[in-house]
């Protein structure tokens, strides 16, 4: 069986490591974006089975990027986790507004992402 393709998108290239390394631990195929261009960009040429995304990027934010794709019928069933330090309730709703399918805020329990991440792509 082919492996569930995700999507890391985050400027912290540290962290994307940490990200990368448990999911392929996990039995993931794990591509990676460091701003909301690439993200974009990557997203549409691979079709991932799931994106992780982060708020701040450069270049395109992550609402940006998150409506964009969910806006464009080729990929609005992907799901999108965002992934943020940012936990106020008027983020969480703009979150919603975009589309995002969950919000998960760090720092994060690996658990709890993972859990998230397989009822998203079951």
């Amino acid at each position: 069986m082919a492996k569930k393709k995700i999507l890391v998108v985050d400027d912290e290239a540290e962290l994307v490591g940490m990200v990368k390394m448990r999911l392929e631990a996990n039995q993931y195929e794990v591509i990676t974006a460091f701003d909301g261009q690439e993200a974009l960009d990557t997203a549409r040429r691979e079709k991932p089975d799931l994106i992780l995304l982060d708020l701040m990027l450069p270049k395109i934010d992550g609402y940006k990027v998150c409506g964009l794709l969910k806006a464009d019928t080729r990929f609005r069933t992907i799901p999108i986790i965002l992934f943020t330090a940012r936990a106020q309730d008027s983020d969480k709703k703009m979150a919603e507004e975009t589309g995002a399918n969950a919000y998960i805020t760090k720092p994060f329990e690996p658990q709890v992402l993972l859990k998230k991440i397989a009822e998203l792509i079951a």
